[in-house]
């Protein structure tokens, strides 16, 4: 009996020294929390993490090879202020099917960011080429992007065809578009994705998020890390915006469109608050081999707020335009 005593208070002990530990850990870094959920939404959807020097940049991505030896391989570009986790739910469909790699863009998330550095759409689409040249070998890619990664891949597609086989821009940046209020702050040189408090992280979550039931959940302590590292990354942003939103090449991608030769998926929802769904209209006329997809109920997250739909249109892409 004593020995069941002691060892279950040195059981108890344990656990709660563990407790103490977690708790420390957590205060002395409170967006621990944020990556320890994203690891666990990769592992959920049975991505690998890997990473790769390419040229001056360290790329961090997530990757499944879990397909067919002659799958096509999908290479999915977030947004501004985004990252390689906003891909997760529309990648749990996919993977299977279709080889994944699902990268940070350099400067964002996990990958290299160089003090000085070019971030705006030229630079960015030049490393996105490196970057499949070096992860994918020599097979063309399905580049699927989004917002802010949309314009990257436009251009890289227009500039580096021989390393893309069939496009998707969703929700894509880089042409004019009706006006709004997002676009009036962009001009006036604010950031409207800019989060300092749970208000701003609120109003963020509003803009990009069409259907609330898709909105993600950021329970506290959580919600205060994530704060605080989008607080850190307020001059960043705020100088990308400035070269992608209201720089001379603003419109670089949808200049860019005419060159477009490969089959292209369109798609955008019809409660976009960023980029207007009349940015699809735009990019339609200078790519007249595109086909559109327009999504109700969502926002500017489609592949977070309909992965199912968007799952099915690259479906349809690659199945449409195969051999």
């Amino acid at each position: 009996m004593r020995t069941s005593r002691r060892i279950l208070v040195a059981v108890a002990a344990l656990l709660l020294a563990l407790g103490a530990l977690a708790i420390a850990a957590v205060a002395s870094d409170p967006y621990r929390l944020v990556r320890l959920e994203f690891a666990r939404q990769r592992l959920a959807a049975h991505l690998e993490r890997r990473s790769v020097a390419v040229d001056d940049h360290t790329w961090v991505y997530a990757a499944s090879d879990a397909a067919p030896p002659d799958a096509p391989t999908l290479v999915l570009v977030h947004g501004f202020t985004g990252s390689k986790e906003n891909w997760y739910p529309l990648a749990r469909l996919l993977r299977g099917r279709y080889r994944l790699l699902i990268p940070d863009l350099p400067g964002w998330g996990e990958s290299t960011r160089r003090a000085g550095a070019d971030y705006g759409y030229a630079a960015q689409a030049q490393r996105l080429a490196r970057f499949i040249e070096t992860v994918a070998g020599d097979r063309p890619v399905v580049l699927v992007g989004h917002s802010m990664g949309g314009g990257i891949a436009a251009l890289a597609a227009a500039r580096f065809p021989g390393h893309v086989r069939r496009l998707a821009l969703i929700d894509a940046a880089g042409v004019p578009f009706r006006d709004n209020a997002f676009g009036r702050a962009v001009l006036a040189g604010r950031n409207p994705f800019e989060v300092r408090d749970v208000a701003s992280l609120q109003a963020y979550l509003d803009i990009v998020f069409g259907d609330p039931a898709a909105r993600p959940r950021i329970p506290w302590p959580a919600r205060e890390g994530f704060i605080a590292f989008r607080r850190a990354q307020a001059p960043f942003e705020q100088r990308v915006l400035d070269r992608i939103g209201r720089g001379e090449g603003r419109f670089l991608p949808g200049e860019a469109a005419t060159d477009i030769r490969q089959p292209t998926l369109l798609l955008w929802c019809e409660r976009d608050r960023v980029i207007d769904p009349s940015a699809m209209a735009l990019y339609a006329e200078r790519i007249p081999q595109s086909r559109r997809v327009l999504l109700g109920g969502c926002g500017h997250m489609a592949m977070m707020e309909r992965p199912a739909d968007v799952a099915a249109a690259l479906d349809m892409l690659i199945r449409e335009s195969a051999p």
